[in-house]
């Protein structure tokens, strides 16, 4: 029992420095955290709560590795961290919360590579990114998902009037949200998104203290732009199943219209398979303007692409026009200009919603040659 006493009070101290309780130099609460780490083995082997501690500090190693750029040594530690809280997990709510944090925070570290500086997907559409990830980074995006997917089944699994754990089962549905739309599944990501807002929407209603009604509202802004980004990467198909569904919010209404116009759907098309009035399709429209960024290349002797200058490389906001008449005017403009390489050059135009990128996500695309007078997609 003094050993177990004495290994507890050891992490207590590590605790009270990771809090800022307490201060130690980073050299010194490295060799601590390793001390505690080799004390806390041996108990965990007959000790649930020694286990469920060993693998929340291994957390912590694995945290710090992260941080300081070994993203390598930080998975190695949170595999070893997720064996012992897993063990453990099933002894008490506490471990259980523990296990299903560690969980995230893998699927976190998996999937760096699949995200931009923004943290954005750095392939929205997965696979069919023209620049896609490799396979390896891939394999790693969906162990992320999974490990993810599991995180928000211990939460689910956990005393649903615990304002912990309707926090936790939130936070690990934007989670899952975030790992999915890195693999590209947009449609996925948009649902588990809407999930896991009317969860920090309940939360709010439930009258939480000032921190938690803090946090709720930061994961709800959060939550709001994803929304907002991941609608640009979605089929009408996809719009109107979401709707169906009851996956698409009110509010984002107007933008769903704008992403199905641009694709070239019809007014009266788009009222239909998203429960809309043809009046109210038409207005929102009218006041939901997209922006329009193209670019214009030609192929030269060489082989190689030219990117053209302004006004055939811009962008500007448009209203109620697809991405294909965009497209339309500036072929037409273009075949007049001084830059045009005549009937016999090579010369594409691409069109995206909101900002230029991977080829694969442009909302138009037209290659125009010799043998493909009418155009061709690139």
């Amino acid at each position: 029992m003094g050993q177990r006493e004495a290994v507890l009070r050891l992490d207590q101290q590590w605790a009270d420095i990771r809090s800022g309780a307490a201060y130690a130099e980073p050299g010194e609460a490295d060799r601590l955290l390793a001390e505690l780490i080799g004390a806390l083995r041996e108990p965990a082997r007959t000790d649930a709560e020694c286990a469920a501690r060993l693998g929340l500090r291994l957390g912590d190693l694995a945290a710090r590795r992260f941080a300081a750029g070994d993203r390598a040594g930080a998975l190695s530690a949170v595999e070893e961290a997720l064996r012992h809280a897993g063990d453990a997990a099933g002894h008490d709510p506490e471990y259980a919360r523990w296990y299903a944090r560690a969980l995230v925070n893998q699927g976190v570290w998996l999937a760096w590579p699949l995200s931009d500086g923004d943290r954005l997907p750095r392939y929205p559409l997965g696979a069919a990114s023209e620049n896609g990830p490799s396979p390896m980074e891939r394999a790693a995006g969906e162990r992320a998902r999974d490990v993810t997917r599991a995180a928000v089944e211990v939460w689910a699994g956990l005393d649903g009037h615990d304002p912990v754990n309707r926090r936790g089962l939130a936070q690990s549905k934007v989670f899952l949200g975030d790992r999915l739309a890195e693999l590209g599944f947009a449609e996925d990501a948009v649902a588990w998104a809407v999930d896991a807002e009317a969860g920090f929407r309940r939360i709010l209603l439930s009258s939480p203290g000032p921190e938690e009604a803090e946090e709720a509202e930061a994961a709800l802004d959060h939550i709001g732009r994803q929304l907002e980004l991941r609608l640009r990467h979605l089929s009408f198909d996809s719009l109107a199943r979401l709707r169906a569904g009851g996956l698409l919010p009110e509010r984002l209404l107007p933008r769903a219209v704008v992403a199905a116009r641009i694709q070239g759907a019809g007014e009266p098309d788009i009222a239909v398979r998203l429960g809309l009035e043809v009046e109210q399709v038409a207005t929102m429209l009218e006041v939901t303007p997209w922006l329009a960024v193209w670019r214009v290349e030609v192929r030269g002797a060489d082989g190689l692409w030219t990117v053209q200058e302004h006004p055939w490389h811009g962008a500007s906001e448009v209203r109620g026009r697809t991405a294909e008449e965009v497209a339309a005017g500036l072929v037409r403009g273009f075949r007049g200009s001084a830059q045009y390489p005549g009937d016999a050059g090579y010369w594409r135009v691409r069109v995206w919603w909101h900002e230029e990128g991977d080829p694969a996500v442009a909302k138009f695309r037209l290659v125009i040659g010799p043998d493909a007078p009418m155009g061709t997609p690139s």
